[in-house]
């Protein structure tokens, strides 16, 4: 792909965590490529993954506040990827869990969308969204409601700029086909396995890893284990850090963001990592498998294709509390055994060696076909 001018796309570069990883082994694979973003607040200290490259951004990050609040100008979001200039450019990559799709190409140009997600917001969370920001009633609510419904009506329209999708489980494939109507070729994204050392000694603590969210479900964990009274770790943030810390019991241990190595310290010591969020992907658990960590987790979303049953981890069935605990005491029960060798086997086939090598060969393929399709050799 030597000599093919590209872009990548990404919704916003504030922070490392698992879509600036996809960005990171795609600018590794295509090291002279462009990167555009609406908003650039990285630090210095985080630049490495894009190579400290210079970033091309809309005019969002010139508005009041942005540097905070970037994320309260989503009304803005279509209209400002709309004006980035990718004209020059043969090829574009974008890495879409928003609006990243939307950057409008020509004809004889080939875009190549990897998904994350659809826009979660706009489309299956729309009323947890407007709970959890407290938007769900009086005229904010009203406002709030035709906003997302016009940006429904943009989403659906903007994905028919790409020409071809991929997407980072089979969950999200179906998702894509059932709010685009569009196939998707499934990638799964890179896990930084290889920072985890699978141990055998497991310590008598569970733990979950998890943003404060109200999608992400860690009340229903401290809930199940407030009931348990079994010990519990929880390292996030977020909007419900409030409301989980007034429920939690003296045997749930609380922590707030952690640096990567205390978290790779929990992985490789806990019993058994605990997740009950219907993930797109779930990148702790495989994390977890690769730290020799069986998993429990709500057996719904792209969580169930990475986590194999009775072998690597155990599934409820239900997103409730009380089935949580029935899963807690089975895994209790010691009725099945968890091999560390295969947990860890199970992880490294979402590396980012794998990816790098997947992803490559969907852009070889779309890009030989679109060669093709213009009559260039």
């Amino acid at each position: 792909m030597d000599g093919i001018k590209t872009a990548v796309i990404h919704e916003w570069l504030v922070t490392y965590a698992g879509s600036e990883r996809v960005v990171e082994q795609i600018l590794s694979l295509y090291p002279q490529a462009d990167l555009f973003s609406l908003v650039d607040f990285l630090s210095i200290e985080l630049r490495g993954f894009i190579q400290h490259k210079p970033v091309n951004t809309s005019f969002l990050q010139q508005l009041p506040f942005a540097r905070r609040h970037f994320r309260q100008y989503l009304p803005l979001m279509p209209l400002a990827i709309e004006q980035l200039d990718v004209s020059p450019y043969e090829l574009i990559l974008s890495s879409n869990h928003a609006v990243a799709k939307g950057v409008i190409t020509r004809p004889d140009q080939l875009h190549l969308c990897y998904v994350h997600t659809p826009i979660r917001y706009a489309w299956d969370l729309q009323q947890q969204y407007l709970q959890g920001a407290r938007l769900d009633r009086g005229i904010k609510a009203v406002l709030a409601q035709v906003i997302l419904h016009y940006l429904r009506l943009w989403d659906l329209a903007s994905a028919n700029r790409v020409d071809h999708f991929a997407a980072n489980s089979r969950y999200v494939a179906q998702r894509i086909w059932k709010t685009y109507r569009r196939p998707a070729q499934v990638i799964y994204p890179p896990v930084a396995v290889d920072r985890f050392y699978p141990t055998t000694q497991r310590e008598e603590f569970y733990f979950t890893l998890a943003r404060f969210v109200p999608y992400k479900r860690v009340d229903l964990i401290v809930e199940a284990f407030n009931r348990l009274g079994l010990p519990l770790v929880v390292i996030g943030d977020g909007s419900d850090w409030s409301r989980i810390q007034a429920i939690a019991k003296p045997n749930i241990h609380l922590m707030r963001h952690q640096s990567e190595a205390v978290v790779v310290d929990y992985m490789q010591r806990c019993k058994a990592f605990v997740y009950a969020a219907a993930e797109d992907f779930g990148i702790a658990a495989v994390e977890a498998q690769a730290a020799g960590a069986p998993v429990i987790a709500y057996g719904r979303g792209g969580i169930t294709e990475t986590v194999i049953p009775e072998k690597t981890g155990l599934f409820f069935p239900e997103q409730t509390v009380e089935s949580l605990i029935e899963t807690v005491r089975l895994f209790e029960s010691r009725a099945y055994w968890f091999d560390v060798d295969l947990l860890r086997q199970n992880a490294e086939q979402f590396s980012p060696t794998h990816f790098r090598e997947q992803f490559s060969r969907f852009v070889e393929a779309k890009w030989t076909k679109f060669r093709r399709r213009d009559g260039i050799q």
